[in-house]
């Protein structure tokens, strides 16, 4: 007979007891009145059996139920109501597990819930202070002006037209900031397209002809492409990662040195684009951190130079939006790679 494992202690302990009635009672019938009547005895083995594995079962699954909800109340990390009566049994080892499944569960709800919660305090810390030096500079010169500078003409002119580069980057923090907060959430739609990925680079290449020149850059293709190349993607948010990407470049690249993009095919019909630049680099450190929210290798330099911080991890997330990964290879004072892949059109 097959008994299901949360039944065995109750079954095990009736059977045992099933036997020593009926061996009793044989016993008493056999000695003291010489009657070896094995079919009432069979009869009480069997209604002994029912009778005990049922009261057997109830009163100890209770008692267990009872024991469980006193270590439910007792401790505070697991909720009573959470409490499943049905699955106490008389299977302790069965029960063990349960009870260690559900405190795991709630400890990496309660991990979760710290990681989370530090996660704010480091973001509302790096957002305050992101949004505080440039504020503290439009203030400087706002109140520079209402105090009498206004009166000169040349300095009104060179203190509105610094305000307003700080107003510039404010924006610009702001306008990152509600970018990712829609990408973490999922709510900034994604519009799959064949588009021509060489379009899309030529024209964020001519975007930053004039910031280049100031630094005595190049930025080209890595050789020439007669034909079109066409991708599966969202044209703008894919613009917008080559942005990112090239003004990354251009930061910290070298007084005249190079970013180049390359595109190349894959055997998995993908296009895999790389933007590659001849600048100071990435030390080892820093290359797995470096797609954080406001992540900076060198924070001094970074803010002198602008931007949010989370130019990079804007990328990475258009990047998973469209199901698919970037990359970073990097030599410390000899460059850095990033490259991401896409579906081919």
């Amino acid at each position: 007979m097959k008994v299901k494992n949360p039944y065995s202690f109750s079954f095990s302990t009736a059977l045992i007891f099933s036997f020593s009635v009926s061996v009793g009672y044989f016993c008493i019938l056999y000695f003291k009145y010489q009657v070896s009547d094995f079919k009432i005895t069979f009869y009480i083995f069997i209604a002994t059996l029912i009778f005990s594995f049922i009261l057997l079962q109830s009163r100890v699954k209770n008692f267990i139920f009872n024991r469980v909800r006193q270590i439910y109340e007792d401790v505070s990390l697991l909720d009573l109501n959470s409490l499943n009566k049905n699955i106490i049994t008389t299977d302790i080892e069965s029960l063990s597990r349960e009870v260690k499944k559900f405190a795991e569960d709630k400890q990496l709800e309660i991990e979760s819930l710290n990681e989370r919660e530090a996660y704010r305090r480091e973001f509302l810390g790096n957002v305050s202070h992101e949004l505080k030096t440039p504020l503290f500079t439009v203030q400087g010169y706002l109140l520079t002006l209402i105090e009498g500078a206004a009166d000169d003409k040349e300095i009104r002119n060179r203190y509105l037209e610094r305000a307003n580069i700080g107003v510039e980057r404010l924006a610009s923090i702001v306008k990152d900031l509600d970018m990712i907060s829609k990408l973490e959430s999922n709510e900034l739609n994604i519009q799959v397209e064949p588009f021509n990925i060489l379009e899309v680079v030529q024209n964020v290449f001519d975007l930053f002809e004039m910031k280049i020149k100031k630094k005595n850059m190049v930025l080209r293709f890595d050789k020439l492409y007669e034909f079109p190349i066409y991708a599966l993607g969202d044209p703008e948010k894919i613009e917008q990662v080559l942005i990112n990407l090239i003004v990354n470049a251009i930061k910290y690249g070298e007084f005249g040195g190079t970013v180049m993009v390359s595109i190349e095919s894959s055997a998995t019909n993908k296009i895999l684009l790389k933007v590659i630049d001849n600048g100071e680099g990435i030390k080892k450190e820093n290359i797995g951190r470096i797609f954080e929210r406001f992540y900076r290798v060198d924070k001094s330099r970074s803010r002198d130079q602008g931007g949010s911080g989370l130019g990079l991890a804007i990328v990475k997330h258009i990047i998973e939006a469209h199901k698919e990964t970037i990359s970073l290879e990097s030599e410390y004072g000899k460059g850095s790679t990033f490259y991401f892949t896409l579906k081919r059109a």
